[in-house]
C-alpha cells in the first residue's frame, strides 16, 4: 500500500494537469528504508511528448546525487497519461528500474488541465510484473515510528 499525504498527492495531480497535454513526471524521495514519500521533485519531461516521458539524464544524475547526500531513495516515481487510463504501458514496465518504488500514474484524459477528477493509481513493478496497490491518502504522514492515523481516505 502507498500511504501519501494529501498535499503531495495534490501537488502530483497539479503537476500532471499543468503539463497536460504532455506527460508530466517526477519523483517523491524519502528517507532510505522508510517507504515515506516526503520530498516531491518535479522533473521536466525531456521527451516533451503527450505519449511518452523521459527524465533528462543530467537532471536525473543530479537528483540521485542529491538523494544520496540526503540518505534518500525514490519512494514514488510518477508520471501522467494524457489520453489513456492510469495503467503502466509496456514502455513504462520496461523502464521501471526501482523495484522498491511505488509507480504512480495520473490520468488526465478526461478533463485535461481543467478542473475535474483524475485517475490516481499506484503500482509495484518488479521484474516486469505489475501489481496494483491501494493508495491511502492521509492529511499528514505520521511521525516516523508512530502508528498510522485513523480516518484516512483512499
Amino acid at each position: 500500500m502507498l500511504r501519501i499525504d494529501r498535499a503531495t498527492r495534490d501537488a502530483i495531480v497539479a503537476h500532471a494537469k499543468r503539463d497536460h497535454p504532455d506527460e508530466a513526471c517526477g519523483i517523491v524521495a524519502g528517507p532510505e528504508g522508510s517507504d515515506r514519500p516526503e520530498r516531491l521533485v518535479e522533473m521536466v519531461n525531456a521527451a516533451g511528448s503527450p505519449t511518452f516521458y523521459e527524465f533528462d539524464s543530467l537532471d536525473l544524475l543530479r537528483l540521485y546525487r542529491d538523494m544520496d547526500d540526503r540518505d534518500e531513495v525514490p519512494v514514488v516515481v510518477y508520471h501522467s497519461h494524457t489520453a489513456t487510463e492510469a495503467y503502466p504501458s509496456r514502455t513504462d514496465v520496461g523502464l521501471a528500474s526501482e523495484p522498491d518504488a511505488h509507480y504512480v500514474l495520473v490520468s488526465t484524459r478526461e478533463h485535461g488541465n481543467n478542473d475535474g477528477p483524475v485517475e490516481f493509481r499506484s503500482y509495484r513493478i518488479v521484474d516486469g510484473v505489475v501489481t496494483e496497490e491501494e493508495v491511502d491518502v492521509v492529511e499528514q504522514l505520521p511521525a516516523p515510528g508512530a502508528p498510522a492515523p485513523s480516518g484516512s481516505e483512499s
